[in-house]
């Protein structure tokens, strides 16, 4: 009986802080995620099938990239919003 091939452990650091990102560490978090998604796909690619966890490395990169997006997008809030209080109150 053959075993299947084991994950990449990249992969599941990615995932692990694409979660993390989204509970304990919002920005270190998301950085981390997408670095080592990157990096697991490429070493899972390069493997030729004696790897595997492209998925996780994808759910790890989603998680880091839309935590990067809505994290840019609540700053840009906050700046605008502060910008049309200022402007209100001249």
């Amino acid at each position: 009986m053959d075993r299947p091939p084991p994950n990449s452990t990249l992969a599941i650091v990615s995932l692990c802080f694409g979660v993390l990102a989204w509970t304990l560490l919002p920005f270190i978090g998301n950085i981390v995620a997408i670095i080592t998604g990157h990096m697991a796909r490429s070493e899972i690619r390069q493997a030729h099938g004696s790897l595997q966890g492209d998925g996780l490395a994808i759910a790890g990169l989603i998680l880091g990239y839309l935590g990067l997006l809505l994290g840019f997008l609540a700053v840009m809030m906050i700046i605008f919003g502060v910008g049309i209080l200022a402007f209100l109150a001249a």
